[in-house]
C-alpha cells in the first residue's frame, strides 16, 4: 500500500477507534447496570401466613437480614463499579488523546481529503490547517468531524 493511500485513509483509523473507545464505554455502563440487577426467588409466597406462621415469621427475618446485607453490598459493588468506569473511561480517553497527537503529528502537512475549494469556503484555511492546500481538509478538522459524527451515532445508546 503506497503511503498517499495510507495517508487519505487516516481519518478512516481515527474514526474507528473514536467508535470502538465510545463503544465500550457505553458497553461497560450496560454491563454495569445489568449486573447490578439480582434475580431472587419468591420463597415467602410460597409459605401460607395462617398456616405456618412461626416458619413464615423465621423466613420474613430471614429475607429481613439477606436484604440488608444485600443492600451493603451493592452500595459497597457500587462504589467499585464507579471507580471502574472512571477508570475505564479515563484510559479510553488517554488513549484517544495518544492516537489523535500521533496521527496529527505524522500526518499534519497531508490532507485527509481534497474537495473543492469553494464547498468550503470562507472557512477554507482553518479546514485547511496544517497543510495549507486549498480545499484541503487537515487532519485536525477530520478529528474534531469524526468525533462528532461518533457523537451524533452514539447518542441514542448512551
Amino acid at each position: 500500500m503506497s503511503s498517499a493511500v495510507a495517508n487519505h485513509w487516516a481519518w478512516l483509523l481515527v474514526l474507528s477507534f473514536l467508535f470502538g473507545c465510545n463503544v465500550l464505554r457505553i458497553l461497560l455502563l450496560s454491563f454495569s447496570s445489568f449486573m447490578s440487577r439480582v434475580l431472587q426467588a419468591d420463597e415467602l409466597s410460597m409459605v401460607n401466613m395462617m398456616e405456618e406462621f412461626v416458619s413464615y415469621a423465621m423466613l420474613e427475618r430471614k429475607i429481613s437480614k439477606m436484604t440488608d446485607n444485600l443492600k451493603a453490598h451493592v452500595k459497597a459493588q457500587t462504589t467499585q463499579l464507579a471507580k471502574i468506569k472512571w477508570m475505564t473511561s479515563v484510559t479510553f480517553y488517554v488513549l484517544q488523546v495518544a492516537l489523535m497527537i500521533s496521527l496529527i503529528w505524522k500526518y499534519y502537512s497531508v490532507p485527509v481529503a481534497v474537495v473543492r475549494r469553494k464547498w468550503i469556503t470562507p472557512p477554507d484555511h482553518p479546514v485547511a490547517f496544517p497543510t495549507r492546500i486549498a480545499g484541503g481538509v487537515g487532519i485536525t478538522c477530520g478529528i474534531l468531524v469524526c468525533n462528532k459524527i461518533v457523537a451524533i451515532v452514539l447518542h441514542p445508546f448512551s
